[in-house]
């Protein structure tokens, strides 16, 4: 009997995460839900920052979530909307920010990142292979010359 009232408590438990709240929005046409949909999906929750205003739960993303509707409904437009967001939450409330001077670092760096590995890899790549030459006779005086390949006839008496 105890184990069984413990069962039907946990699943009334359980299934009380199913009566969650839901916004529900009533939009005046098909590309205003479109719009909502896809500048809350742009829009950052600057509580839980990885996730949009879409798909969080948290109090502020459901704050934005209404400003959102409310300024649609009212006729904003996109560009008024993402200004208004950014200037109360800085850029950090878009996932693409816009390239300005404060950003350049995050939008060029990878760019540049990427040109100094390709430098760096084409430099070591050409330093093996003038490491792996044997020198060039034509640099050596005819004196020189001669007495290296003494020496070497010699290294190779030895060897055989």
């Amino acid at each position: 009997m105890t184990l069984r009232a413990c069962f039907i408590g946990l699943l009334v438990l359980i299934s009380q995460s199913g009566y969650a709240a839901i916004d529900t929005y009533e939009f005046k046409d098909d590309l205003t839900r479109e719009r909502f949909q896809a500048l809350s999906a742009e829009l950052r929750c600057p509580k839980c920052q990885n996730q949009n205003i879409a798909d969080s739960n948290s109090p502020i993303a459901k704050d934005l979530r209404d400003e959102l509707y409310r300024m649609l409904d009212s006729g904003a437009s996109d560009t008024a909307i993402v200004d208004f967001m950014v200037t109360r939450y800085g850029e950090f409330v878009l996932y693409r920010p816009r390239v300005s001077s404060q950003t350049y670092l995050l939008w060029y760096a990878p760019a540049g990142l990427f040109i100094i590995g390709i430098v760096v890899v084409i430099a070591l790549t050409r330093r093996k292979k003038t490491a792996g030459k044997p020198a060039e006779k034509d640099g050596l005086s005819a004196q020189e010359q001669q007495r290296l390949d003494a020496l070497l006839k010699q290294d190779q008496d030895k060897d055989a």
